[in-house]
């Protein structure tokens, strides 16, 4: 799996999910329990994994939509 996102904010977390699994990519969001630990106050970011074949249509995707992504590594 490899990192698509990284983000503080739960409402494009959301977002991201219901678009790529609206295009049937399945993905994953790490570090969920971490940020409700820390109290919600931001400082944790969500991690949102995709499987390695789905990567780029991911990004495309995302990219359509106008959501920020990291550069590539």
């Amino acid at each position: 799996m490899k990192e698509l996102l990284r983000t503080n904010d739960p409402t494009i977390v959301a977002f991201t999910t219901a678009l790529l699994r609206g295009e049937d990519i399945e993905c994953f969001v790490l570090d969920v329990h971490m940020s409700i630990l820390e109290g919600s106050i931001g400082v944790m970011p969500r991690r949102m994994m995709v499987a390695d074949a789905h990567l780029f249509r991911a990004r495309a995707i995302l990219k359509d939509n106008e959501i920020e992504l990291p550069e590539q590594k």
